[in-house]
């Protein structure tokens, strides 16, 4: 099986600062990565990386999705390629609603018209599974939602979009124990679909203790200082970060 995403000795400045330090790392097609570090580590970095934020300055290394070079890519066209990050804090968009938002998204990543009555049908399904009221669809996106409704919201639009990798940075911070459960539900949904691969950014465990995990990395420092499968997860939870930082570069 050839690869999806194929970093390669990246490195990363952000205001002429060094944050990631030859990163390598590799996602199968269905694969689900955990990526676990301290606060500060460049975890998030690593995500906005992917997805193209002009922010984060490539300085060495490429990245490799579905066999193309991409480093040089926008945002833009890296979501019409099948990339999809959440954010830790999901923005307000005045003017538009979740659902206007999503159908958008869906023409941009098929150039294809949406069909109106099959996408509304799937949209109130997947609310449903989410446990989102229906009329949170007609509201201006994320604005006035609470921490846990734009978090739902994030995995609406992820199991709506269906992208080849899904970034999720942080999902479930500063969420109670229902919210975590309902969105590890949504995640579930989509590793049962084909193909589709995972980057899990956290600093915590608790999303991930219902979901399938084939692979984790520990990022200290701007480096990935450890590699392993699930029961590195498990190795976290005992002994905390403070083992790795030593192995940092």
């Amino acid at each position: 099986m050839s690869n999806l995403l194929d970093i390669q000795n990246l490195s990363v400045n952000v205001e002429q600062k060094q944050v990631l330090k030859g990163i390598n790392l590799s996602v199968n097609p269905g694969e689900t990565h955990v990526l676990m570090g301290p606060n500060g580590a460049g975890k998030s970095t690593l995500g906005y990386t992917l997805m193209g934020n002009p922010r984060y300055t490539v300085t060495d290394g490429k990245i490799m999705f579905d066999g193309e070079d991409i480093t040089e890519l926008s945002p833009d066209k890296r979501a019409a390629k099948g990339i999809f990050l959440s954010f830790q804090q999901p923005l307000e968009v005045p003017g538009i609603s979740l659902e206007s938002f999503i159908r958008n998204a869906l023409h941009q990543q098929t150039g294809e018209r949406v069909k109106l009555f099959q996408f509304q049908k799937q949209l109130r399904a997947m609310m449903q599974l989410l446990n989102m009221d229906e009329s949170y669809a007609g509201r201006d996106l994320n604005v006035g939602f609470s921490g846990g409704e734009r978090k739902k919201s994030e995995i609406l639009q992820l199991l709506m979009l269906n992208p080849k990798l899904a970034i999720l940075d942080e999902t479930d911070s500063g969420l109670d124990v229902d919210a975590v459960r309902t969105v590890s539900k949504g995640i579930e949904e989509y590793q049962k679909r084909q193909n589709g691969a995972l980057i899990i950014i956290t600093h915590s465990t608790r999303i991930l203790e219902s979901l399938h995990v084939d692979k984790t990395h520990v990022l200290v420092k701007g480096s990935i200082v450890r590699d392993g499968d699930s029961s590195l997860v498990d190795e976290i939870n005992a002994n905390g970060f403070e083992s790795f930082v030593g192995d940092s570069k």
